[in-house]
This record gives structure tokens, sequence and C-alpha cells, in this order.
């Protein structure tokens, strides 16, 4: 799923204020036989001997003293867990044990919840800051808050396909209906990024998969001295969480699956891709119609299509001519598709659009234009993004179908398709072994009962994924945000879907097999200055 920079839940998201099948014969089976079994168990039980030792933090790690960093060490290949060793970078605020409505009444001490933000790709180091956050204090009271970067991210052992500074370049097109010069282009720049992958990180990097990103929860689960594991995954969080709950059952304590992937083997990941573009489009929509009933401030149309054709004039003005020089078609569509993961980004981005089609490109420019100091970790997460969707499943080899597909699919959802493919693109030509998904299923009484959650008008998961994977984990609960589409909902701003999140990880409470909650609020207004 292309979700590598904008994981995470609505909570995560203000944090940062704060801080296809291919034939079957192309595919290796999901390693998840003895010999990765029993190293998965070895290396638990050295890390549950070991411990973590938290310290001070990494510099660029840093935040209040609360917080407090340390490493836990796993195999790079489970089948061998006495063979070559990595470490992941792990984060923990440890619990107040306060009732944040009454100082004077201690909370019991529940365990450690351990969060992923999703990706593939994404740090979840920041996490345990979540807790000064209102909506996150009843949790932060009874667990420890616990954050790491999965294998691949940051100091976690970090892989790279190219050099960042190649992220800098631009400005970029990003046509909706692109040539045939422009598509075998692109071929070859997937091509040459497939190869770079392993020419900077080497063979190792076939072993960066979602499978192992399970095992290493388990792992983790044991150096932080917990019989079972509670985790919250946000995104493809939920993924590798359900590869969890299939190879760990009795291991899960509590699980939450925020905005959840559909696990279906069949989707995972290039027909998944296919239907989150699809969902984008509707995505897109609900931007610009919610534009169009704000006329009166942001003046890009009375209707979503005169909203759309302004987009599309700014479209075409800035490949004319790009905006600061930095900002051309392709830097316009990747700061609008930010605001198809969160509404919260709307009034920005249509203050941005209004100001630019009236003579002023400064407000585009500081929201669409190059960040210097993270190239390098965009870099990384791209890297680890592609290694492990490439890795995990089976890809169609022949770039005809890749054409046949998007062309297709673009001709009724345009907005991302095209931008979606060339994301995925290098793993039409990845050079490694891929492997076949698991298939997710649990029986009755297997698993205790997890936690999904879902917007129904999310883009990046759509909420078919979400009631698949609960009909996958038998005794799970939904819990739906109808008329939404904000991706990840827990510890957000609808006090509804946190009140569910607060009685299950606090009482253990599911509210049936399924519910459901009115949508938040409208993001408030920002007039163009």
């Amino acid at each position: 799923m292309r979700a590598a920079v904008l994981l995470g839940t609505a909570g995560s998201l203000l944090l940062t204020a704060v801080v296809a099948t291919a034939p079957a014969g192309s595919a290796q089976a999901y390693s998840s036989g003895w010999a990765e079994r029993r190293g998965t168990a070895v290396a638990a039980e050295r890390a549950a001997v070991d411990g973590i030792r938290f310290g001070t933090c990494a510099e660029d790690e840093d935040g209040p003293a609360t917080l407090r960093c340390g490493t836990v060490k796993v195999p790079l290949d489970y089948a061998h867990p006495d063979g070559e060793q990595i470490e992941l970078t792990v984060s923990r605020v440890r619990a107040t044990g306060k009732d944040p409505e009454n100082a004077e009444r201690s909370v019991p001490r529940q365990g450690a919840l351990v969060y992923n933000p999703g990706g593939p790709g994404a740090s979840g180091m920041y996490f345990p800051l979540i807790g000064m956050i209102p909506e996150w204090k009843r949790i932060a009271s009874a667990y420890d808050l616990v954050g790491y970067a999965p294998r691949g991210v940051a100091r976690s052992a970090p892989i790279s396909c190219q050099d960042p500074k190649l992220l800098l370049k631009g400005p970029t097109q990003s046509p909706t209906n692109p040539s045939e010069a422009y598509k075998k282009e692109r071929v070859a720049r997937a091509k040459a990024y497939a190869r770079g992958c392993v020419e900077r990180s080497g063979r190792a990097i076939r072993h960066f998969t979602s499978v192992n990103n399970a095992r290493d929860l388990d792992v983790l689960r044991a150096a932080l001295g917990e019989r079972k594991l509670t985790f919250m995954g946000a995104s493809y969080g939920t993924y590798f969480g359900a590869l969890y709950a299939e190879l760990f059952p009795s291991h899960v304590r509590r699980m939450v699956l925020d905005s959840a992937v559909n696990p279906d083997p069949a989707k995972v990941w290039y027909r998944n891709n296919l239907d989150q573009s699809a969902a984008f489009e509707r995505r897109w929509a609900d931007f610009r119609a919610w534009t169009a009933r704000h006329d009166k401030v942001y003046g890009l149309g009375r209707t979503a299509e005169e909203v759309r054709r302004s987009y599309e004039r700014a479209r075409a003005r800035l490949a004319a001519e790009p905006a600061g020089g930095v900002v051309g078609p392709g830097q316009l569509q990747g700061a609008f598709l930010q605001a198809g993961y969160y509404d919260d980004y709307w009034p920005h981005r249509a203050q941005a659009l209004s100001a630019y089609l009236k003579g002023d490109p400064k407000p585009l420019i500081r929201q669409a234009g190059p960040h210097p100091d993270s190239v390098k970790e965009q870099e990384n997460g791209k890297a680890v993004y592609t290694a492990i969707e490439c890795n995990d499943a089976p890809w169609p080899r022949s770039f005809h179908t890749w054409d046949r597909d998007n062309t297709r699919l673009a001709r009724t959802a345009p907005f991302e398709t095209w931008s979606n493919a060339w994301m995925n693109l290098p793993c039409a030509y990845w050079p490694l072994p891929r492997q076949r998904p698991l298939d997710v299923r649990t029986l009755p009484g297997e698993l205790a009962p997890t936690l999904v959650l879902a917007a129904e008008r999310d883009a990046a998961t759509p909420y078919a994924g979400a009631v698949e994977m609960h009909r996958r984990l038998s005794g799970s609960a939904l819990v739906t945000e109808l008329g939404a589409g904000s991706h990840g909902i827990a510890g957000g701003s609808n006090a509804c879907v946190n009140a569910h999140v607060d009685a299950y990880l606090l009482e253990g409470r599911v509210p049936g097999p399924r519910a459901a909650c009115g949508p938040h609020k409208e993001p408030a207004l920002k007039a163009p200055r």
C-alpha cells in the first residue's frame, strides 16, 4: 500500500505537531516452517533473559526525560538464529499510574502497549510521547507506551536503494494519461531502482519481510518481559499484526488494528494497490465537495467539478512554470494526496491552491516543495516500503499487465492511479525471490478478541479490507466510523471511537461483532491571506 510517509493514527498525526496476482510459480512459500519457528523461539528466549537496557535517547530521537530508548537484537534470518543479528531501536515512556481525572487515584499498570504506525517504512519511536495528548491519557496511565523502528527503518539496520539527494531533484510531471515515451522512462527508472536496492543494501535485503516483522514483534514482546503482547497497529501495522495473530495466537493479549489492510493473499500487494487508487478517487471527490461548500472562503468553485477544474488550471500552470522552480505537477499531486489521507489537511491545501491561483505561490511552495532536512528519512522509508512489498508477494512481471490494469483504472480514477503504479513498479523487476503471503485465518477460541477500526471512506486502506480482516480473525469486533475517511482513527477527535478503544484496552470489553460511530467534525476553515 502506498503510505510510506503518511501513516499512523489521528493521534500520531497530532503528535507530529508537538515533536494481483502473479503466476503461482513465480513465488516462494512464506517461510513458516520448523526452522523459523525454532529460530523465533530461540531469539525470544534470549531476549527475555537480556531484556532492554533503557537509557538516554540518541540526539535525533530526543524528547522529554520520560522518553527512554534502548535496543533489542533479532536474527536477520530466523532460520539461522545464531547467525547475523540486527538491532532494533525501542522507545518507552512508563505508565503514569495516575488517573488523569483524579490525581489522587492510582491506576494499576497493565503492561506494555507496543505500537506500529504502518508504512512499510515508518518509525514509531516518538509514539510514547502521545501520552501527553488528552485523548491518550487514560491509556498512558495504565500502560507503558512502547514504540520502535522496525527492521530497516532509521537506526534499525537501515537500508537504502538510491542516493537520497536524488529525491530533491524536481520539479516533476505527473501525467494522468502518460505517453508511451513517459512509460518507457518510468520502466527504466523502476528497473534501476530495483537494482539499486540490492547494490546498496546487499542480498540480505531479502529478509526484510512482513512475516519477519511479525517475528520481530514476538522477540520484542519477550524483551519487554511481557508474557502476552498488547499491540496497536495502524495501516500496514495491521497487516503484520494479523500475521502475528496467525503465527502466535496464544501470545496475543489484546490487539487493536486501526485502518486495516485487506489480508486476503490474492490482494497482497498488487491488487490492494489498485483498490487503493480507486478509493483515493472517492476521497479526492470528498475533498472537492467540501471545498465547493466553502466557495465563499476559497473561491475555487461552487461544485466539485468546478474545484477540479481549478486544480487542473494549477497543474497546467505549474507544468509550464514550476512554482519557485521546485513545485511542478508531481509535487502538487503529492501534496493533495496527503489530503486524501487526513482531512486535517483540507483547509491548508484549499488555502494554498486558492492563493496560488490568485498569484501568491508561497503557501503552495511551503506545503508541496522539497524538505532537504528529511530527505534521508524519506529515502530510507521508500527503500523499506519497496523491499517489504516486493519481497512479500508475487507481482506481475510484465509491464503489459501493469499498463493494461492501470490504463483501465485511470479512466475512472485518474487522481492517484499512475503515481501509485510508478511507486510500486520496481516490484515488477525485483531481482530477489518473492514469497507467497500467509492465509490469515483464526479459529473460534484460538485468538483473544481483537478490535478492528475503520473509517468508511478511508482511501489508503479501503473499508472492504477491514471487513475482510474482521471476517478472518474469529471473535474480533469491527468499529466503523460512518461517513468519514481519515486514515487512522484511534485517539483522534471522535469520542465514540476513543470510548471503544479505551473500553477494550483498559477493561478488555469489545462492543459485540460490530459497532458504528458517527463521523468526526469537519476540519475548521483556513481562509486565504
